[in-house]
C-alpha cells in the first residue's frame, strides 16, 4: 500500500510539472505570434494572416512636351513581389510590343517619345497603375492625367503702347494655359530679367511698374515648348516724360475670379494707370489685407496680389482699390478654394465566415464633395441585392461566399483629384473561429457566437423546423432542440436562407441562448426561399437541418388591374380613356387614379376619377401619350394596368416655315428656299407647302403654287423682267394650311446673263503664303453679264495642274492647306459655267520656312469663312434685335443702312451672324450666313443668355461687326437629375432620415421644387413608390415614421416652371435597428417624438390585443366625460334661450329692414367678391380633426379647385388665402410623415382629410354690403339658434366633391353671383349716399325641414363705440336663389331715400342696444 501511495504521489507530481511545461510552451508560442503580427491560433486549425499589400508610390498628374520623354511613377509593396500593369483610359496597355512605352523595374511607366498632333493623341489621357499578386488579389492606384502641351498659339499679342515715367504698363501675350510655363520675354532681342518692377502674370502678360526711360524699346514674347520657338509680334514701348498734368485713373488689368486647390498659389492681377501715379491696396470681405507683415500675401509689380500655399480660409471676395489722391476706383474678384479628396476613415481588414454580412467603412471629405466608388480586385463593384452602398459611402456585402474574398478599395474622386484606400477580406472556414473580438465592420446579424471553440461534442441538427407564420414580406420559423441536447439552454441557433435558384446564402442569428424562433424580415412577396437551421454550443457549430422550402404570400389585399382599358383621341387636344371594374377588387373600390405621360418624357401626371371613364383635355396636338389606371381600395393603390398609347388628332401647323430665302436666277425666274416649321408646331405630318407670290406694285394679284411632299425649294418661272415680287410660304397638313411667313421681296434682273460662252478672266488674284498654307483671294470678272457658276483653283509645285479645287460662285477666298514649307507653288484661277472654263489667271508664291514664325493676320484664322478685309469697309448692320421664340431658338433681325429705304436686297451681298453665350470666359463664336435681314438661330441651350452681332459682305468688301444684341432663351424642363443624393439618419430618431442633394447640373431654369420617391423595392414600378414633395429650392428634407432596420431606396426629381426633370439614380439606405426589444423589463425602441401609437391593440408587434382592464377603464372615462359634456351644454342652451326670447321680434324686424326694404344702385359688375373671413384678427379657421379612417380621402388639387367652386375674393383676401395655402404647404413639406402603407402611389398634392362625422349644420354664404370695420359691424340674428351647433360647427373652405347623401361641411357659393357673405349694412360715407348692391337673404328655415341645409352659427367679435365685447353668435344666412338674384339685380337702379336711411339708422341703434344688453349680461 505504501509503495502504491508513493507511486501515485510520484505520478501526480510528474503530471503537475508536465502541465506547467505545456502552459509555458503555449504562452511562449502566443507571445511569438503576437510579435510577428499574426493572431493566436486555435488548436488543430490554421488561420491565414492579412498580407501587407499597398502602393509605395502612385502616379500624379503630369504635363509633358511633344517629342520629349515622360514618366509616370508607380511602386507597390507585397511579399511576394506584385506584378505591375498599366491602364490608359480604362484599357490595359500592351507594353510587350510597344517600342515607345516600357515598364521600368520599379513599376513606373516610361514614354520615350511623346506623340501629339491635331488628329493623333495616343499618349494623352488618364493612366492607372494595377498591382496583382497571384492567389491574393489586385489593387489599383489613383488615376493620373498625362497632358501634352499643344502647339503654340497666341490668343492675344502685345501691341505698341506708351507709358509716362513712373506709371505702369502691360504687354499682353496670352497662350494656351498649358504653355504658360514655357513663355519668356525679350527686350531689344535680349532675354528680359524679371524683378520687383517687372513681373510676368500667370497668363503670360508682362507688367512694367514704375516705368523708367530704360524700359523703352522693342518687346516680344517667346514660347519654347520643345520644338522651334514661337515668336509674337515685336512691338515698341515708348516711355514719355511726366507731363505734369492729371489724367483719369483707369485699370489696365483687372482681377478675375479664380479657382485654386489647397496648397497652390493664386495671383489676382490688378494694374492701374493715371496721373498722379496711383497706389494699390487690397481688401477681402470688407477687411483690409496687410501684405507687408504677411508671409503668404505678396504685392507684385503693378499691384497684383499673390497668395501662396492657399488654404480654405483664403476663399472669398477680394477688392483691388486704386487711389491717386484725386479719385478712387475698385474692382473685385472671387477666389474659390477646392480640396482634393481625403479619407477621414479608411476601410479596415476583416475576417468573416461564409453567409455573414459585413460592412467596409469609408468616410471622405473634399471640395467639391467627392463621389465614392468601390473596386474589388481591380474591378468595379456594381450595387446589387447583395452589394449595397450604405451610409453614403460604406460598402455592405450580404451573404458572403468564398469568391468574395480579396482586396476592396474605396476610390474617392472630385473635380480636383482622386484618392484610394483599401482593405483585405479573408473568409475563414466555419470550424475556424474568428481570432479577435468582432470588428465594428461586422453587422449585428453576424456578430454572435464568435468565441473560440473548444474540443467536445457538437450538437445534432435542430428538429421539426417549420414556418409558423408566412406573410407577404416576412416568415417566422420555429423548431425544437437537437436530439443531442434536449434541454438546449446553452445552445444558440443560426438560420441560413436564400432565394431559390440563388447560390448566395444569408444568415440570421437568434438573440439569446435557448431561443427557438426567429423572424426573417424584408422578403419579397410570392417568392420561394430555402431555409436551414444550425445549432451551436461552446464547442462549435453542429449539423444543419434539412432544407425547408417556403413561399411568401402574394399581396392580394389590394385591387387588381382594371380590365379593358381603352384610349382614343376625341380632338387634337383631348383623349378619352375608359376601363372596367377590377375582377379582384379585394373590397369596395373607392376611386381610380388615371396616369398619363407624353411619350419620350419622364413627366407623368395623374388625375383622380370616380367613374370608369375620363377625358383629358389640354394635350399637345398630334402627340403620342401613354395611359394607365390604378384602382384604390381602403388598403391603398392596387396593381397598375398595362400602358396604352394613343396619339391626339393632327391639326393645321401653328407656326410658319423658317429661314425663307430668295435667289434670283435670271430675268424671269426666282428660286425660293425654306425650312420646315419647328417640330413642336407642325401638329402633324407636313404634306406640302403653299407658295404665294405677287408683284410688289399690285398687291391684289396673288398667284399660288402647291409644293407636295417634303420639298424645301421651288423655282418660280415666267416672271417679268426687272420687276420686284413678294413671296410667302405656308406649311400644309391633312387638316389644312398653317400660318404663312412674312412677305419677302426680290427683284428679277433687267436682262438675262449670257451663258452661251465661257466666263472672262477674273479681274484680280491675290495670294498670301504661310508656312504650310496659302490664302487665295480674288474678284469676279469685270463683265458681269456672263453667268459664273463657280471658280476652279489649280495649284502645285512648279505646275498648277497637280491639284484642282472647285468652289461656289459666291466665294471670294480660299485657303490651300497641307503644303510643304519653303516650296514654290504655281496657282491658277478660272471662272466656269455650264459651257466650260474661262481664261486662267496665274500667280506664284513661295511658302515660308519653318523658322519663320511670324503669325498670320487675324482675318485668316477662321478661313475660309472670314472675308479678306478691305481698306474701305462697308457700314455694319444696325438695329440688331433678338426675339426669343423657344427654349432653343432665337430670331435675329437687323437693318442695313447701305440699302435703299425700302430695305430691298438686289445685289449679291450676304450677312454673317455670329453668336456665343454671354460668359466672359467664353470667346468661341458660332457663325452662319444669311441672304435676308433676319436669321433663325436654333440649337441653343435653354435659359441661357446669348449675345449676337452681324456683319455684311459684298464682294471683297465687308463691314465690322455690329453692336451686340442679347437674348435669353426660354426655360425647359431639367434635363439632368439632382446630384450628390445622400441619406443619413437623424440623431436620436432612428425612424427619421434626412435626405440631402445638390441641384441638377442642367436645371434649364429656376428650380421651384423637388419630388422625393422612396421604396423598399428598388425594382418596383415608379408609380408604386412613395412620394414626398419639397417646395422651393431647399436641398434637404426629413422623412419620418420609417420602419426600423429596413433598406430604403431614394430617387429625386427636380421641377422648374416647365415641368419635371429626370430622376436620379436610386440611393440605398438601411434604417438603424431598434435599441432593444419591447419585451418585459426592456425599454421601447426610440420611435421619434412624433410617433403615434397604433389605434388598436391588434397592431401590436406580436398581435396581442389590449388588456380587458385597460379597455374597460377607457370606456368608463369616455362615457363619464360625454355625460358631463351633454349636461353642461343643455344647461347653457336653456339659459341662453331664456335670455334671448324677449328680443326676437326686434331682431326679426331688424333683419327684415336690412334684407328686404333697401333700394339698390349700380349693376352686377360693381358687386365685390365675398369676404369669406370677417374680422381676420379674431376669426380663424378651426383646426380640422384628422379622420380616424386610416386612408382619408385626399383632394387632388389645391384649394379652391377653380373659379367656379369658390368665387374670387378681393385683393386683401386673395393674399390672405395665398398665405394660408403657402404656409400649409410649407408645413406639409417640413413635417409631413410618410409610410409605405398610407401613401403608396400618391402624387404631390395638397391633402385635406374630412371629418368622418360631419357636423349637423352646413354653412351658406350670403350677400352683404361692403366690408365694415369691426367697430361698426352689426349682425342680424334669427329666431332659431342652436347653441350646440354654434359650438360644434367648423368652417371648411374646401372644394371636395361628395355624394349628396354625405353631409360634409362645404362652402356653397353660387358661381355666377360674386356676392358677399354676412348681411351687414354699411354706414354711409359723407357725401351723396351711394351704395354697392346688397342682396337680401332668404328666410331662415327651421331645423325640422329635412330637405334643406341647416344654418350653422359662427362666433365673431363685435366692437361697439370702442368697447370690447365678448364673442357672440353670428348667423350665416343662405344665398338667394338665381331667380331672386336676377330680379334684384334688375331692380337695382334706385337709390335710398333720406327717410328710409333715417329709419335704417334707428333700427341699427336699437339693435346695438339689444346686443349690448345681451353681451354685458
Amino acid at each position: 500500500m505504501a509503495a502504491e501511495r508513493r507511486a501515485r504521489r510520484l505520478l501526480s507530481t510528474s503530471s503537475f510539472w508536465l502541465c506547467c511545461l505545456l502552459l509555458l510552451e503555449r504562452r511562449a508560442s502566443g507571445a511569438a505570434a503576437a510579435r510577428s503580427g499574426s493572431p493566436p491560433q486555435s488548436p488543430g486549425s490554421s488561420i491565414r494572416t492579412f498580407t501587407p499589400f499597398y502602393f509605395l508610390v502612385e502616379p500624379v498628374d503630369t504635363l509633358s512636351i511633344r517629342g520629349s520623354s515622360g514618366i509616370l511613377n508607380c511602386s507597390a509593396y507585397s511579399e511576394p513581389s506584385p506584378k505591375i500593369e498599366w491602364k490608359k483610359d480604362g484599357t490595359f496597355l500592351n507594353l510587350v510590343s510597344d517600342d515607345r512605352r516600357q515598364l521600368l523595374p520599379d513599376g513606373s511607366l516610361f514614354i520615350s517619345n511623346v506623340v501629339h498632333s491635331k488628329h493623333n493623341k495616343p499618349d494623352e489621357g488618364y493612366y492607372q497603375c494595377v498591382a496583382t499578386v497571384e492567389s491574393l488579389g489586385t489593387i489599383v492606384s489613383r488615376t493620373a492625367k498625362l497632358t501634352v502641351a499643344g502647339l503654340p498659339r497666341f490668343s492675344s499679342q502685345p501691341e505698341p503702347s506708351s507709358v509716362y515715367v513712373g506709371n505702369s504698363a502691360i504687354l499682353n501675350c496670352e497662350v494656351n494655359a498649358d504653355l504658360v510655363p514655357f513663355v519668356r520675354w525679350e527686350h531689344n532681342r535680349q532675354p528680359l530679367l524679371l524683378d520687383d518692377r517687372l513681373n510676368k502674370l500667370p497668363s503670360g502678360t508682362l507688367v512694367i511698374s514704375n516705368a523708367t526711360e530704360g524700359d523703352g524699346g522693342l518687346y516680344r514674347c517667346i514660347v519654347e515648348s520643345g520644338g522651334p520657338p514661337k515668336y509674337s509680334d515685336e512691338v515698341e514701348l515708348k516711355v514719355l516724360p511726366d507731363p505734369d498734368v492729371t489724367s483719369n485713373l483707369v485699370f489696365l488689368k483687372q482681377p478675375s475670379s479664380l479657382v485654386r486647390v489647397i496648397g497652390q498659389s493664386a495671383v489676382l492681377p490688378c494694374v492701374a494707370s493715371g496721373l498722379p501715379t496711383p497706389t494699390i491696396r487690397w481688401m477681402k470681405n470688407e477687411e483690409a489685407l496687410d501684405t507687408e507683415s504677411s508671409e503668404r500675401l505678396v504685392l507684385l509689380a503693378g499691384g497684383s496680389l499673390e497668395i501662396s500655399d492657399v488654404t480654405e480660409d483664403d476663399a472669398g471676395t477680394y477688392f483691388c482699390i486704386a487711389d491717386n489722391g484725386n479719385e478712387t476706383i475698385e474692382a473685385q474678384a472671387e477666389l474659390t478654394v477646392q480640396a482634393q479628396p481625403e479619407f477621414l476613415k479608411q476601410p479596415t481588414n476583416i475576417y468573416a465566415h461564409e453567409s455573414m454580412d459585413i460592412v467596409f467603412e469609408c468616410e471622405v471629405t473634399g471640395k467639391p464633395t467627392p463621389t465614392v466608388k468601390w473596386v474589388k480586385n481591380g474591378d468595379m463593384v456594381i450595387p446589387s441585392d447583395y452589394f449595397k452602398i450604405v451610409k453614403e459611402h460604406n460598402l455592405q456585402v450580404l451573404g458572403l461566399v468564398k469568391s468574395d474574398e480579396g482586396f476592396y478599395q474605396c476610390i474617392a474622386e472630385n473635380d480636383v483629384g482622386n484618392a484610394q484606400a483599401g482593405a483585405q477580406l479573408i473568409i475563414l472556414e466555419h470550424d475556424v473561429a474568428i481570432p479577435t473580438l468582432p470588428p465594428t465592420s461586422l453587422t449585428s446579424a453576424t456578430t454572435d457566437h464568435l468565441a473560440p471553440a473548444t474540443t467536445g461534442p457538437l450538437p445534432s441538427a435542430p428538429r421539426d423546423v417549420v414556418a409558423s407564420l408566412v406573410s407577404t414580406r416576412f416568415i417566422k420559423l420555429t423548431w425544437r432542440t437537437p436530439a443531442s441536447d434536449p434541454h438546449g439552454d446553452n445552445v444558440t441557433y443560426s438560420v441560413f436562407y436564400t432565394k431559390e435558384g440563388i447560390a448566395r446564402e444569408r444568415v440570421e442569428n437568434t438573440s439569446r441562448p435557448g431561443e427557438m424562433q426567429v423572424t426573417i424580415q424584408n422578403l419579397m412577396p410570392a417568392t420561394v426561399y430555402i431555409f436551414r437551421v444550425m445549432a451551436q454550443n461552446k464547442h462549435g457549430s453542429g449539423e444543419s437541418s434539412a432544407p425547408l422550402r417556403v413561399e411568401t404570400q402574394p399581396e392580394v389585399q389590394l385591387p387588381g388591374p382594371a380590365p379593358n382599358i381603352r384610349a382614343y383621341a376625341t380632338s387634337p387636344t383631348s383623349i378619352t380613356v375608359t376601363w372596367e371594374t377590377p375582377l379582384s377588387g379585394n373590397g369596395e373600390i373607392q376611386n381610380y387614379k388615371l396616369y398619363y405621360m407624353e411619350k419620350g418624357t419622364d413627366k407623368e401626371q395623374d388625375v383622380d376619377v370616380s367613374s370608369h371613364s375620363h377625358t383629358i383635355n389640354g394635350l399637345k396636338k398630334y402627340t403620342e401619350y401613354s395611359f394607365r389606371v390604378v384602382a384604390y381600395n381602403k388598403h391603398g393603390p392596387g396593381v397598375s394596368t398595362q400602358d396604352v398609347a394613343v396619339r391626339t388628332f393632327s391639326d393645321v401647323p401653328s407656326a410658319a416655315p423658317q429661314n425663307l430665302s430668295l435667289e434670283v436666277r435670271n430675268s424671269k425666274s426666282i428660286v425660293i428656299h425654306w425650312q420646315p416649321p419647328p417640330l413642336a408646331t407642325q401638329n402633324g405630318q407636313i404634306t406640302g407647302y403653299k407658295v404665294r407670290y405677287r408683284k410688289a406694285s399690285r398687291k391684289s394679284d396673288v398667284t399660288e403654287t402647291l409644293v407636295t411632299g417634303t420639298q424645301l425649294s421651288q423655282l418660280i418661272e415666267g416672271l417679268d423682267r426687272g420687276t420686284e415680287y413678294n413671296f410667302r410660304v405656308a406649311a400644309l397638313t391633312i387638316n389644312g394650311t398653317g400660318p404663312a411667313t412674312d412677305w419677302l421681296s426680290a427683284e428679277t434682273f433687267e436682262s438675262d446673263l449670257d451663258e452661251t460662252r465661257v466666263p472672262e478672266v477674273p479681274s484680280s488674284l491675290h495670294v498670301r503664303p504661310l508656312v504650310t498654307s496659302i490664302v487665295v483671294s480674288w474678284t469676279p470678272p469685270e463683265n458681269q453679264n456672263i453667268v459664273v457658276r463657280g471658280y476652279a483653283i489649280g495649284y502645285g509645285i512648279g505646275s498648277p495642274h497637280a491639284q484642282t479645287i472647285k468652289v461656289d460662285y459666291k466665294q471670294r477666298y480660299y485657303t490651300i492647306e497641307n503644303l510643304d514649307p519653303s516650296s514654290h507653288y504655281v496657282i491658277t484661277l478660272k471662272a466656269f459655267n455650264n459651257v466650260g472654263e474661262g481664261i486662267p489667271l496665274y500667280e506664284s508664291a513661295v511658302t515660308r520656312p519653318h523658322t519663320d514664325t511670324s503669325e498670320v493676320d487675324l482675318f485668316v484664322i477662321n478661313a475660309p469663312y472670314t472675308p479678306v478685309p478691305d481698306p474701305t469697309p462697308m457700314m455694319p448692320p444696325v438695329g440688331v434685335q433678338a426675339s426669343i421664340l423657344s427654349h432653343d431658338t432665337i430670331r435675329i433681325t437687323w437693318a442695313d443702312n447701305s440699302l435703299p429705304k425700302h430695305q430691298k436686297i438686289t445685289d449679291s451681298r450676304y450677312y454673317t451672324v455670329r453668336w456665343k453665350t454671354n460668359i466672359p470666359a467664353n470667346t468661341k463664336y458660332k457663325n452662319a450666313n444669311a441672304t435676308t435681314l433676319s436669321y433663325l438661330v436654333t440649337g441653343l441651350k435653354p435659359n441661357t443668355l446669348y449675345e449676337f452681332s452681324v456683319m455684311v459682305t459684298k464682294g471683297r468688301r465687308s463691314s465690322t461687326w455690329s453692336m451686340t444684341a442679347h437674348g435669353t432663351t426660354f426655360e425647359l424642363v431639367p434635363t439632368s437629375p439632382p446630384k450628390d443624393v445622400t441619406v443619413v439618419s437623424k440623431e436620436g430618431k432612428p425612424r427619421t432620415i434626412i435626405v440631402n442633394w445638390q441641384p441638377p447640373s442642367e436645371a434649364n431654369g429656376k428650380i421651384t421644387g423637388y419630388i422625393i420617391y422612396y421604396s423598399t423595392d428598388v425594382n418596383a414600378e415608379i408609380h408604386d413608390w412613395v412620394i414626398e414633395p419639397v417646395v422651393g429650392n431647399r436641398l434637404t428634407h426629413q422623412i419620418q415614421e420609417l420602419t426600423l432596420d429596413t433598406p430604403y431606396y431614394f430617387k429625386i426629381q427636380a421641377r422648374n416652371s416647365k415641368g419635371m426633370g429626370p430622376m436620379s439614380e436610386a440611393v440605398q439606405f438601411r434604417t438603424p435597428k431598434a435599441s432593444g426589444s419591447a419585451g418585459k423589463g426592456s425599454r421601447l425602441p426610440d420611435l421619434g417624438s412624433d410617433y403615434k401609437p397604433p389605434m388598436s391593440g391588434s397592431n401590436s408587434p406580436h398581435g396581442s390585443p389590449t388588456s380587458p382592464l385597460d379597455s374597460n377603464m377607457l370606456l368608463v372615462i369616455i362615457v363619464s366625460v360625454g355625460v358631463i359634456t351633454i349636461v353642461v351644454v343643455v344647461i347653457i342652451a336653456v339659459f341662453c334661450t331664456r335670455r334671448t326670447t324677449s328680443h326676437q321680434k326686434k331682431k326679426r324686424a331688424a333683419c327684415k329692414s336690412v334684407n328686404g326694404s333697401h333700394k339698390y344702385k349700380g349693376n352686377s359688375k360693381d358687386v365685390k367678391p365675398p369676404d369669406l373671413w370677417i374680422h381676420h384678427e379674431r376669426l380663424e379657421l378651426k383646426p380640422i380633426d384628422k379622420s380616424p379612417d386610416p386612408n382619408p380621402i385626399m383632394t387632388d388639387t389645391p384649394i379652391p379647385r377653380n373659379s367656379q367652386d369658390i368665387t374670387p375674393v378681393d385683393n386683401s383676401m386673395d393674399s390672405n388665402i395665398h398665405q394660408r395655402r403657402n404656409s400649409y404647404r410649407g408645413h406639409e413639406s417640413e413635417d409631413s410623415m410618410s409610410t409605405l402603407a398610407g401613401r403608396r402611389g400618391m402624387r404631390p398634392k395638397m391633402m385635406m382629410p374630412f371629418d368622418s362625422q360631419p357636423p349637423q349644420q352646413s354653412v351658406r354664404n350670403t350677400p352683404s354690403t361692403d366690408t365694415m370695420p369691426a367697430s361698426s359691424s352689426q349682425t342680424c340674428c334669427t329666431d332659431h339658434q342652436d347653441p350646440e351647433g354654434a359650438t360644434s360647427s367648423s368652417y371648411l373652405a374646401s372644394s371636395q366633391e361628395e355624394d349628396s347623401g354625405q353631409s360634409l361641411p362645404t362652402a356653397h357659393v353660387r358661381p355666377s353671383h360674386p356676392l358677399k357673405s354676412f348681411a351687414v349694412p354699411a354706414i354711409p360715407p359723407p357725401g351723396p349716399p351711394t351704395y354697392d348692391p346688397a342682396l337680401p337673404s332668404t328666410p331662415l328655415l327651421s331645423q325640422q325641414a329635412l330637405n334643406h341645409h341647416i344654418h350653422s352659427v359662427k362666433t365673431a367679435s363685435i366692437g361697439t363705440l370702442g368697447r370690447s365685447r365678448p364673442p357672440m353668435p353670428v348667423v350665416v344666412p343662405s344665398a338667394p336663389e338665381v331667380q331672386e338674384t336676377t330680379r334684384m339685380l334688375e331692380d337695382s337702379e334706385s337709390s335710398y331715400e333720406p327717410d328710409e336711411l333715417t329709419k335704417e339708422m334707428a333700427h341699427l341703434e336699437g339693435l346695438m342696444k339689444d346686443l349690448n344688453a345681451i353681451t354685458t349680461a
